[in-house]
């Protein structure tokens, strides 16, 4: 089976809504590249008619191929997916929602095919239709995490990018489960080239990205990818000891030279649950970083696949899921 130039990897969970628009745009992107392709859909699971529409759109279109995961593991998974089985010479990761237009991806394969620059990423100058709390946290977190992880992370910037064959199959030797892929793509280094542009709105549908959902990837993103809080809670507690000695001393000495005053009882409250508020939230960071090591520890598989198109040019011996039909 011939390799297309590209591999257009698109992860979807309920996007009934927006599939069609997003198939008719970029196959009408792609008529005017000159460069062979494949459709690389990544189905996590929906409960709504995705799949059903990802059958008929194989059947209209034979560039189009999915890969069906037998429950929803999560969009870093579902990508994950869509990069072990790509076969193209570069790999584009685009939404489906059409807040990343596909009309970009001539700007970014334009680096790729004239200067050979492995990776083309995307960069937000706006975000339309999202709130200013959204925009502020998203703006904070990524310079947070530029300033505390090992290497740089592209501010502004989602999975809408291209990578060339060498920077994808980097990318692939590294098998985490908590997988925060912008910090990936990031460390796996190469040359690399942004493209400026606006995002839009989200074409239809709703977004699968409630702030827990987001908290909670932040979290993934701190802890899987840096080992800055703990760092910070050595340091914490260091200062805080200190500052225990100090004040110890500092009783010790008032108590020799005036005698012994009533204790208050509003500042020794005061200590305690500061001291076993700090105890508990250090704590906390801890046991993220040991659950962790417990998760990666039972090397389970990061996906499972349940069905897959069989026209869709997948390597048997790439596959690293368990097909839960047999074949």
């Amino acid at each position: 089976m011939s390799i297309p130039d590209l591999s257009i990897i698109i992860p979807v969970y309920n996007e009934e809504a927006v599939l069609p628009e997003f198939q008719k745009r970029i196959t009408s992107v792609m008529a005017t590249l000159g460069l062979s392709y494949e459709l690389l859909y990544v189905n996590d699971g929906s409960v709504d008619t995705t799949l059903e529409l990802l059958r008929e759109l194989k059947t209209a279109d034979p560039q189009v191929c999915y890969i069906n995961l037998s429950r929803n593991f999560g969009k870093e998974a579902a990508v994950t997916a869509g990069i072990d089985h790509a076969m193209g010479s570069a790999v584009i990761i685009i939404d489906a929602d059409l807040q990343d237009p596909p009309e970009l991806i001539s700007e970014l394969v334009a680096p790729w095919k004239e200067e050979s620059i492995d990776v083309v990423y995307a960069r937000r100058k706006s975000r339309a239709g999202e709130s200013w709390v959204k925009k502020t946290t998203a703006a904070f977190f990524y310079r947070f995490m530029g300033k505390i992880g090992p290497v740089a992370l592209p501010r502004d910037t989602g999975d809408f990018r291209l990578m060339s064959r060498r920077s994808i199959e980097a990318l692939k030797t590294l098998r985490e489960q908590h997988r925060f892929m912008k910090g990936l793509f990031a460390w796996v280094g190469f040359p690399q080239r942004e493209v400026l542009y606006d995002r839009d709105e989200r074409f239809a549908g709703e977004t699968k990205w409630n702030y827990f959902k987001l908290w909670n990837f932040s979290l993934d993103g701190i802890t899987g990818f840096t080992t800055a809080p703990l760092k910070l809670a050595t340091y914490l507690g260091f200062a805080i000891a200190v500052f225990s000695g100090v004040f110890g001393l500092k009783i010790i000495f008032e108590t020799l030279v005036n005698g012994v005053d009533v204790p208050g009882y509003p500042s020794v409250m005061v200590v305690v649950l500061f001291l076993g508020g700090t105890q508990l939230m250090f704590m906390g960071i801890l046991g993220e970083y040991v659950g962790r090591i417990f998760n990666e520890s039972k090397n389970r598989p990061l996906y499972l696949i349940q069905d897959f198109e069989k026209t869709c040019p997948l390597k048997d011996d790439e596959i690293e899921a368990v097909s839960l039909n047999g074949e």
